[in-house]
């Protein structure tokens, strides 16, 4: 029977998946929400697995749209295996991972391919950054030139020193 990861280590693995959809949305990516019907759903899938083995952590996967998808289901059922939308969906979900893969690094994020036989074309994201993201709000941004708190308080320019 499989165990599961013990406390911290799951707040470790949602942290990074967390991040991991904030980065990727901060790069104009879909990103799916978590708990949204699987029919409705289309974009980057980020899931976590609470389970103690060599498949668990962090995953990530490209959902096709709905009906991309259908039509693929379409051709292993009826075994029209030369169907033209059976090589486009391998390049769709090819092309999607290798723009994820390098939007991750980029952040600071460890990936690799899976490596579980059961979800291929996912990623794994081994860890994440710790620090602030690059897209964050700066100090320079949040600050408004000469404001004042208006009792006598320091201005906003005179906090940040």
């Amino acid at each position: 029977m499989l165990e599961k990861v013990d406390a911290e280590v799951l707040a470790e693995r949602e942290r990074i998946a967390a991040r991991v959809r904030d980065e990727l949305v901060a790069a104009a990516l879909p990103v799916v929400a978590p708990g949204l019907y699987t029919v409705l759903s289309q974009g980057i899938e980020v899931t976590i697995d609470p389970f103690d083995d060599d498949a668990g952590g962090v995953s990530v996967a490209w959902r096709s749209s709905a009906r991309l998808q259908s039509c693929v289901l379409r051709a292993v059922k009826h075994n029209l295996l030369d169907d033209p939308v059976l090589s486009h969906q391998q390049v769709v979900l090819e092309a999607m991972l290798a723009a994820i893969t390098a939007i991750l690094v980029s952040a600071g994020f460890t990936v690799r391919e899976s490596r579980n036989d059961y979800a291929p074309f996912t990623l794994e994201v081994l860890a994440g950054p710790g620090g602030p993201p690059s897209w964050g709000l700066r100090k320079d941004e949040v600050a408004v030139a000469n404001w004042s708190a208006g009792d006598g308080g320091a201005s906003a320019n005179e906090s940040e020193r």
